[in-house]
């Protein structure tokens, strides 16, 4: 499957550099032959992971680049954009050149992001960059807009993403009965409009980070029409739960910043914008918390093994094609992170053609899968889709011309 289109073809990867070196007629002689109720994607990339892992090692209990590649490979992600927020942050450039050294670990390739936070300044050389206006998990964030536009003022030009919640509302509301109404869609709304005022202002190219409001998503397709370099991505649990759907017995498990929205109409508006284009990514903001954890309310919820799985979903229940799963799956993440990537990854990935890299997502669109928790591989061991039957499966992640049978 490619953005132009479906065929079937026979692809040939160069074991010595992974990259696609042929895609032609099938000949039958290839080594693995898939039928009609396959389909092959350039490898799955997700933009928002939260590892854990970095070098003073104290959440690796959680999870570790190992554990979160058996975690991606399990849901067909090929490539993953790992989140700062960790204990010993890589806001400097020693400490980012640390957890990329132990980043080489994981046989998914990871895209490190670089922390900003108070007094931080952009590091030596590319990396893109994530931004927490306010209190979320981990201590990595601002308690004011002018402590973080004064921050943002020295990165012109970067790439940055922005977890859009105004820290000024969040403790206004800090006393509220509900983690919902401690976290209230007017956060969102003027987090959105900031990071959109900062993206103008200094010429960022800038992402929002899981977006859960189709009125923050209509300010973003706005600004873009501008000429503002803006991105958006939506994550899983946005775009499957809302707030109805939350009861005293899983109250804790769908706890997340931000949090489930109770609009019906919302998640079905998120659902349409992500089909037609105007939301660039699916990414899962993939938070491995234990399940002790989360029973004392830590927010966040983990997605990696489940990826392929809720793609299948998004087909099958909401009538996405093939080439619109191709976008914003695989082509979008990989230009995302096109400009981060070392010597050696050809056009990277995103395609298949000559040249790109042997990295892809096999699916079969007609093996239904039950989520259960023996079957993942995340070292917090816990889905919020346990239970849930998605209407096909993840068969095989290749890696640079390496498949990988789930």
């Amino acid at each position: 499957v490619r953005r132009e289109g479906t065929s079937s073809a026979e692809i040939s990867i160069s074991q010595d550099s992974g990259l696609i070196e042929s895609v032609g007629s099938p000949t039958g002689e290839a080594d693995i032959v898939l039928d009609r109720n396959h389909l092959i994607f350039p490898g799955f990339g997700d933009l928002h992971v939260h590892a854990r892992e970095d070098e003073s090692g104290s959440q690796n209990y959680k999870e570790d680049f190992e554990s979160m590649a058996r975690a991606a490979i399990c849901g067909g992600v090929a490539h993953g954009g790992d989140m700062p927020n960790s204990p010993s942050s890589p806001t400097t450039a020693d400490r980012y050149k640390k957890k990329a050294e132990l980043a080489r670990r994981s046989s998914v390739h990871v895209t490190l992001y670089g922390g900003i936070g108070p007094g931080t300044k952009p590091l030596s050389f590319p990396a893109p960059y994530k931004a927490f206006m306010g209190p979320s998990v981990g201590d990595l964030f601002f308690t004011s807009y002018e402590e973080l536009e004064d921050v943002i003022s020295h990165y012109g030009g970067e790439h940055i993403s922005f977890h859009c919640e105004d820290p000024s509302v969040l403790e206004r509301y800090k006393d509220e009965s509900t983690h919902e109404a401690r976290r209230p869609k007017e956060a969102e709304i003027s987090g959105v409009d900031f990071a959109l005022h900062l993206i103008q202002k200094y010429r960022l190219h800038g992402e929002l980070c899981h977006i859960s409001l189709m009125e923050g998503v209509r300010k973003a397709i706005k600004a873009k029409r501008k000429g503002v370099s803006v991105t958006i991505e939506v994550t899983p649990h946005h775009l499957y739960f809302d707030a109805s759907m939350i009861t005293e017995k899983n109250r804790l498990w769908l706890q997340m910043n931000p949090p489930l929205r109770t609009s019906h109409d919302d998640k079905l508006e998120l659902i349409e914008s992500l089909r037609n284009g105007d939301i660039d990514y699916l990414a899962t903001d993939h938070a491995p918390h234990t399940i002790e954890e989360k029973m004392k309310g830590v927010s966040g919820v983990p997605h990696l093994d489940t990826y392929g799985s809720f793609v299948t979903w998004l087909m099958k229940e909401h009538h996405f094609s093939p080439e619109e799963i191709v976008r914003v799956c695989s082509y979008n993440p990989g230009q995302f992170v096109h400009p981060f990537l070392p010597e050696g990854f050809g056009n990277g990935f995103g395609d298949i053609a000559p040249g790109w890299i042997g990295s892809l997502t096999v699916i079969n669109t007609e093996r239904p899968t039950t989520i259960t928790r023996d079957m993942l591989k995340t070292k917090c061991g816990w889905s919020p889709f346990e239970g849930v039957t998605f209407p096909g499966s993840v068969v095989y992640t290749i890696l640079k011309g390496k498949p990988h049978k789930i």
